[in-house]
């Protein structure tokens, strides 16, 4: 039986795991996972050398399975997952662009945040897409985000869900993740 331990890039990526929808959908799937997720507090910390007692710490909780949530800042998915995991022994995560992009991808999170119907096309071809919902708050209520912690916040009160960003037909990485997960699963 695989139990889930978790690493964040950020406070952004930190809050998905966290949320209660993520850990609902878990449940669903029947994967045992760790309550606390650890934040390593930037992608520089992610690098493979540094990553090692976070690991270490999520192992000695009971986890046999650790995944790492990151953004691609517009790297290769796979030069991303090598410097932070080259052996493999780990599931790495890489949200194409950043994690702002599952924000996007998720339609009715989105319509909740700008009060008001809203679709992205392309998300994950977005370069900043923090930028892009700051501007679009701003647009639409007259009041946009401070920053990227406090629309984790906003999105998560917003209902955003894994599952639904993985149902837009432009957001790979989102599918990926939840077909990851899912996989697990099957392997349980």
């Amino acid at each position: 039986m695989v139990t889930l331990g978790f690493i964040a890039e950020g406070d952004t990526e930190k809050r998905v795991l966290a949320s209660e929808n993520f850990r609902a959908l878990l449940r669903k799937l029947n994967l045992p996972f760790l309550e606390e997720v650890e934040n390593a507090g930037g992608v520089s910390n992610l690098q493979h050398h540094k990553i090692k007692s976070l690991l270490q710490i999520q192992k000695d909780k009971g986890a046999n399975k650790v995944l790492i949530l990151t953004d691609s800042d517009g790297k290769c998915i796979t030069s991303a997952k090598q410097e932070i995991d080259p052996t493999g022994e780990n599931i790495v995560i890489v949200a194409v662009q950043m994690i702002e992009a599952w924000f996007l991808a998720d339609t009715t999170a989105m319509s909740n945040l700008l009060k008001g119907k809203y679709f992205c096309e392309a998300p994950e071809t977005i370069p900043k897409p923090f930028e892009l919902i700051k501007a679009e708050r701003k647009e639409r209520l007259g009041s946009g985000v401070s920053d990227k912690r406090t629309l984790g916040q906003k999105m998560h009160y917003s209902g955003f869900s894994l599952e639904a960003a993985a149902t837009h037909p432009n957001c790979p990485s989102a599918k990926y993740f939840l077909d990851k997960l899912k996989s697990l699963t099957i392997n349980n």
